[in-house]
């Protein structure tokens, strides 16, 4: 079992929330007023112990005991619904939520801080609740107040859970190409007709019922994505009391069987298929979200909270796997230094290597770094919730539509990095399941993958967020990130050094930006290469997150904080200087990968 100390470093949460981002003065806000640092504390200490005790136990067995189809149900071990029910009881599903239903109105950046905790200790577990949660906020965003009541309080109490149904087999992340159709009938509600694929916590008995979102179009609506709709689609119906009703006709064909991340069902859905005939007609039975035809704008709400949750779990993988090798390095003996005569002499801790401290650091400058932008995230979502005026909530939802991308793919290409640089200082035994690493590798190679993949977060950072509102969206990055460098200069000594380094690499980012979008050529080779735009934005963002946290350590001089300035100049030494060959690659509009014939493969 993992011990909280082995999951998450709660002395750098505590310096991130609080050094840096000065969570505590978020309750200086009217949202957050009932707040204080001993309630942040209270909830992060909570969610650490619900984590290490319920959680992190069964992440191992839950790997070796994977979800199973049986007769048309999903069998899993009993654990997972003992954790989940531990997380509803403490009243967590809605700690950040309104306090009309049922909330604490807890800061977003303290509770995607607590919330960590979980994804660290056990993500395939800690899966069906963090898609209940965001499900429940689409709802509240963009629901009836029936659907509301019918379906976000129970969601909240953790009696129903929810999930997110956008792919289809035939159309992956085509949205443009579903085929599920929702047909609509006299008393206001639809039949839906399709198949949904890669659905996770599709099917469970881990609650009274399932709530669906479901992508689908209504017939003789606009083509393509303008023509997609959002369906609520319960697996059980819901009488007028509240009470479960008739048996839906959503239906279980079959469970995926992955990599890792086990421990969530991932499924293929059947809607329609007339397993069920709910009052006695064939279709499953869904109530229309909003407007027509505006389902794929409301379900970016869910899908833009998933893809930074996708960040924050690869982030808390990366780091748990980066805490075990430091504690196999500090105890494992191996060998001896260079220079050491003696063969008797006794072999010394593998951290007293050299290459094992420099992918000591490395890891160390990717999972705190990575942990910096997720924070960030909240903290910025939380500042955009309480602005004061329009202009400033406006400001503040540009920045994060342009930090999303890089957020849900850094972290999940950097912290995968971690996992596989922690194998390699466990050596041969981390290559066996008999350690964590292994596990933790295979878990976090999704998160590149779902929600968008790396390469679908690069098209949208390079063909639409940066250049949104005519370069406001690049304007409001280049913004946050030059207050970080004036920052720098003003304190003087490496800070400023560090500083020139980054507003070297930042003027460059930002001249190639443009220039790529004024070429005259076509959007296909202005974005052929914008996976290397989406890897340089982000080491660049990175490194200003370093940059931040470099100043933030002042003058300490204990070991926490010299450790934090040494992950700092590792990042800009070893890291930063990537970006350049990137951007010259990209400024060339290179088409080496463009021009490649298929038939040359």
């Amino acid at each position: 079992m993992s011990t909280p100390d082995l999951l998450l470093s709660r002395r750098d949460l505590d310096f991130l929330l609080y050094d840096w981002l000065d969570a505590e003065g978020l309750t200086r806000r009217k949202r957050f007023a009932a707040h204080s640092r001993e309630t942040f504390d209270g909830i992060l200490d909570l969610c650490a112990e619900i984590a290490a005790e319920r959680f992190a136990p069964h992440n191992r067995k839950a790997d070796l005991n994977e979800p199973r189809f049986v007769d048309g149900r999903v069998e899993m071990i009993a654990d997972v619904k003992d954790a989940l029910d531990a997380v509803a009881q403490a009243d967590l599903l809605s700690a950040a939520m309104d306090e009309e239903v049922g909330g604490a109105q807890l800061p977003q950046v303290v509770q995607t801080a607590a919330f960590l905790w979980f994804q660290a200790a056990n993500i395939g577990s800690w899966a069906y609740a963090f898609l209940t949660v965001a499900n429940a906020n689409l709802l509240l965003a963009h629901g009836s107040q029936e659907q509301i009541d019918t379906f976000v309080r129970p969601m909240l109490e953790g009696r129903f859970h929810g999930t997110m149904c956008l792919s289809e087999p035939q159309a992956g992340s085509s949205l443009a190409d579903i085929t599920t159709r929702a047909e609509p009938r006299p008393d206001g509600t639809y039949r839906l007709f399709g198949n949904k694929m890669w659905i996770s916590a599709g099917e469970h008995e881990l609650g009274e019922n399932i709530v669906h979102l479901v992508l689908a179009k209504i017939p003789g609506g606009p083509a393509g994505v303008k023509g997609i709709s959002l369906f609520v689609v319960p697996k059980f119906l819901v009488n007028a009391d509240g009470s479960l009703g008739e048996r839906n006709d959503v239906v279980l064909a079959g469970l995926n069987h992955k990599m890792g991340y086990r421990g969530t069902t991932n499924t293929l859905l059947n809607f329609g298929e007339g397993v069920h005939t709910p009052g006695g007609e064939p279709g499953a039975v869904g109530y229309l979200v909003g407007e027509p035809h505006r389902g794929l704008s409301y379900m970016f709400h869910m899908m833009n909270e998933a893809r930074v949750g996708v960040g924050a779990g690869a982030t808390a993988l990366g780091y748990t796997g980066y805490l075990k090798s430091l504690d196999y390095a500090r105890t494992r003996t191996q060998g001896r230094l260079p220079g050491a005569k003696d063969p008797a002499s006794p072999p010394v801790p593998i951290i007293e290597h050299a290459d094992v401290r420099r992918m000591l650091l490395a890891q160390k400058s990717y999972v705190e770094g990575a942990l910096g932008l997720i924070l960030l995230c909240g903290k910025l979502l939380d500042e955009e919730r309480t602005a004061e005026s329009p202009e400033e909530r406006a400001r503040l939802n540009l920045l994060l539509e342009v930090l999303t991308p890089i957020a849900k793919s850094w972290p999940s290409q950097w912290c995968l990095a971690a996992n596989d640089l922690a194998i390699q200082i466990h050596g041969g035994y981390g290559y066996t399941r008999e350690f964590d690493v292994e596990q933790h590798y295979r878990d976090n190679r999704l998160n590149p993958i779902h929600e968008g993949t790396h390469g679908i977060q690069a098209l949208d950072l390079l063909g639409r967020k940066v250049a949104m509102a005519d370069g406001a969206g690049l304007a409001a990055l280049e913004a946050l990130l030059r207050g970080g460098i004036d920052q720098g200069r003003a304190t003087g000594g490496e800070a400023a050094e560090l500083a020139e380094a980054l507003d070297a690499a930042l003027t460059r980012l930002v001249a190639v930006t443009r220039a790529i979008h004024s070429a005259d050529v076509s959007p296909a080779v202005r974005l052929a290469n914008a996976s290397l735009y989406l890897e340089a934005a982000g080491h660049i963002v990175v490194a200003w997150i370093w940059l931040e946290q470099f100043v933030a350590t002042g003058s300490r001089d204990d070991d926490f904080h010299r450790g934090k300035r040494q992950a700092a100049r590792y990042f800009f030494r070893y890291e930063l200087p990537r970006t350049g060959p990137q951007l010259d690659l990209l400024e060339k509009l290179d088409t080496t990968t463009y021009d490649a014939e298929p038939g040359w493969f």
